[in-house]
């Protein structure tokens, strides 16, 4: 088999050596518009032996073989020229007709991802030798393209330490975990509202390849898997990572989910099963809190939790990260949770250590667990616990799934503990709907910080705040 790591490796370096280049951020969109496309015309070639009818919607001279597959090919300044002038321009104002056909479905994929990425490198030499590279994998070679599948993942975690990027990757043990617990089935409609780079979606298709016993039932899978995302990267990388599994026209969407009045969505809208990792500590731009009469806020994450109810069949159900900021607050953060607890029965919070997103967030967060058509009555909470020794999770030691395995024989046969316990409603109410309910049976531990670990939060806490200040001067222009 291929070695796909050291390809990979190779291409890193041929990267770093690229002064267009500025940080993982840009340097993932640059290996991401390049994956996309080569893997996209390995698909191509495949869909044009097995299906008749099908055409690339590329245009020949701009299909990868024709200007990348031949590692004898133009380079250099001609290269430069021929991406940065030809390529780009044709492939963001591709022809994309009303038909429902594969080719209009693929083109349309093909110009969303084009028009909000970018080609950074300055180096047609070194464009050269990363095309040279991915030259060597064969996307339709069912081994080499698993098994990338499987490296991609860290391609994306990359991210979780790329300055603001961060906010679009949610550690795999996290969306494994969640989709294990909400198990999704085939035939039901299952949306991301907010996929980033498709980690739950990805989960979902994986979870429900074990149940699809025909053709027809792996083509449903496709159809029901929905993702929103209104950032070009992760979108770029969201629409990728599902063609990797073996979706050829993956269900993304290019908008901005909080973009219509909630009023619009109507029962043919409304979906079996969410899982999502909201963005949280944002501020919502463009006026969109005024589609949420009755809940105008400016934090993004309350909005989408009043979105997602919204979204929810009675009885669909969802599986979803909140911060601690979620679960309390008085004013519209209050009637949100009240919505919350009247129309879904929220059973079961997961409280996880603060450590779980960083470097990119030091919040704590918490996994939440509902089924939308009747009232809550009880709230089971559990206290996940770092492993023995380990004071923080960090990017070389991140949350594992294995973690969860306590918790997984515990979700059927619930009792408390020192780690879980139960609250119910009438509680909950004389809180004013406050879901910030520490564990009764803990003790305050003092934490003392080494002098490095103070600096790591404070540069966090800078960076994090500087951001926030940036985006409420965009949003009062």
């Amino acid at each position: 088999m291929t070695n796909l790591k050291g390809i990979l490796d190779s291409i890193r370096k041929i990267m770093w050596q690229d002064n267009g280049l500025n940080g993982d951020a840009q340097r993932i969109e640059q290996l991401g518009w390049m994956l996309f496309l080569k893997i996209f015309s390995d698909k191509d070639q495949e869909l044009e032996i097995l299906k008749d009818d099908y055409v690339s919607p590329i245009p020949e001279e701009f299909h990868w073989d024709a200007w990348a597959g031949n590692d004898e090919g133009i380079t250099g300044d001609e290269l430069q020229a021929f991406v940065d002038q030809k390529l780009f321009p044709a492939l963001r104002n591709l022809q994309v007709g009303i038909s429902k056909e594969l080719s209009n479905q693929r083109a349309l994929l093909v110009r969303e991802v084009f028009e909000g990425n970018n080609n950074y490198m300055k180096s047609g030499i070194n464009i050269r030798k990363v095309l040279n590279k991915l030259n060597k994998i064969d996307f339709n070679i069912a081994k080499d393209r698993h098994a990338f599948g499987e490296l991609y993942e860290t391609i994306l975690k990359e991210l979780q330490s790329a300055g603001k990027s961060g906010e679009f990757y949610t550690p795999r043990a996290i969306t494994e975990f969640i989709c294990e617990m909400m198990n999704p089935q085939l035939g039901e409609k299952i949306l991301d509202p907010s996929c980033g780079t498709g980690g739950y979606l990805t989960a979902a298709i994986e979870h429900l390849k074990g149940q699809a016993n025909s053709i027809e039932e792996r083509e449903s899978i496709s159809e029901n898997i929905i993702g929103w995302e209104y950032k070009p990267l992760p979108y770029l990388l969201a629409t990728t990572n599902l063609i990797l599994h073996d979706m050829e026209v993956p269900n993304i969407v290019f908008r901005d989910s909080l973009d219509q009045p909630l009023s619009s969505y109507t029962e043919k809208d409304r979906v079996n099963l969410i899982l999502a990792n909201p963005p949280f500590g944002g501020i919502v731009a463009n006026g969109n809190e005024a589609n949420f009469p009755g809940f105008k806020t400016k934090e993004s994450a309350d909005l989408f939790l009043v979105l997602m109810i919204r979204l929810l069949k009675q009885g669909g159900r969802a599986g979803i990260v909140l911060p601690d900021g979620s679960l309390t607050g008085e004013g519209v953060k209050q009637r949100v949770r009240e919505k919350l607890l009247n129309d879904c029965n929220l059973h079961t919070i997961i409280r996880l250590p603060n450590s779980v997103f960083q470097p990119y967030a030091t919040v704590a967060t918490n996994l939440l667990f509902f089924t939308k058509g009747e009232p809550t009555k009880d709230v089971w909470y559990y206290e996940h616990r770092l492993p023995e020794g380990q004071k923080s999770y960090s990017k070389t030691r991140p949350i594992k799934l294995r973690e969860f395995e306590p918790i997984k024989k515990w979700w059927n046969k619930r009792e408390e503990s020192d780690i879980a316990w139960k609250v119910d409603i009438k509680t909950i109410q004389e809180r004013n709907y406050d879901l910030d309910i520490k564990n009764p049976t803990k003790q305050e531990e003092e934490v003392i910080y080494s002098s490095s670990e103070i600096i790591e939060m404070l540069e966090t806490s800078i960076v994090a705040s500087n951001e926030l200040l940036f985006r409420l001067k965009e949003s009062i222009k």
